[in-house]
């Protein structure tokens, strides 16, 4: 699914990621974990076209490395934030629907006089809302405003809409920050949720329980470097994981 070829990301002196590559297969959920400052982030800056680097990125069979952001979107790259973004005075099902924007082929004059073109991609837009809403459980608070919700339900706003874009793989960039240890296992039940509906995601994540419970692979990096690859009862076990980040053995369920 994503293939990553000697990705190496430099800020001024400061290599950030040092050489790495990776792949992350079709219909699983792979995460990259690491200490703070490791480079997670900015590999997932790197694929999303938001930095500079040298190396290579392969979505399928198309090369993205040298497409602009704007285009990434279009060849099933979605992503989440670690800083979420809600429009507070929109509902939740109109947040939804504005992350379907790249597949809306209607102009500006359509929108203005809702000729029937623009009815048919809202009406589009919505049945697509409902879809993800019910992936994610929050079909019931769709005519909700997005500012009146817990956090945790914003942050399923957030994926939600990266969803909208009909993407191959999704990036979540720490979904369980910032949540309560109840709604960090009814995120886990979620990206499961996701993974059933035929889709591949690619998770940073500093709560070890979910990445341990759901991934089917872990990469780990240190200052920006690869120092371990596997399926996580082998990276639970591993040496140089205990000793860069994890400080002691995760008993696995």
């Amino acid at each position: 699914m994503l293939r990553l070829e000697n990705i190496t990301v430099r800020f001024s002196g400061l290599v950030a990621v040092d050489n790495l590559s990776m792949i992350v297969k079709d219909r699983t959920i792979h995460s990259l974990i690491g200490p703070n400052g490791a480079g997670k982030t900015t590999v997932f800056n790197a694929i999303s076209g938001l930095v500079k680097h040298d190396g290579r990125i392969f979505l399928d069979e198309y090369e993205l490395t040298k497409l602009p952001v704007h285009k990434r979107v279009y060849y099933g790259i979605g992503r989440s934030f670690q800083n979420i973004i809600i429009f507070k005075y929109l509902t939740v099902l109109q947040n939804l629907m504005l992350g379907i924007h790249p597949h809306l082929d209607y102009t500006f004059f359509d929108s203005v006089f809702e000729t029937s073109k623009f009815s048919t991609y809202e009406r589009k837009a919505r049945l697509k809302a409902i879809e993800v809403a019910d992936i994610l459980g929050i079909k019931s608070i769709l005519g909700v405003y997005a500012g009146t919700l817990p956090y945790g339900y914003q942050k399923l706003i957030d994926v939600g809409r990266a969803l909208m874009s009909e993407p191959k793989i999704i990036l979540l960039d720490e979904p369980a920050a910032g949540l309560t240890e109840k709604e960090s296992d009814i995120f886990k039940e979620k990206i499961l949720k996701i993974k059933e509906a035929g889709l591949t995601t690619f998770l940073i994540e500093h709560d070890m329980r979910m990445v341990f419970d759901i991934s089917d692979k872990i990469t780990v990096i240190n200052f920006g470097k690869k120092i371990a690859e596997g399926m996580p009862n082998e990276i639970v076990k591993s040496p140089e994981v205990i000793s860069a980040y994890l400080g002691t053995e995760i008993t696995q369920p």
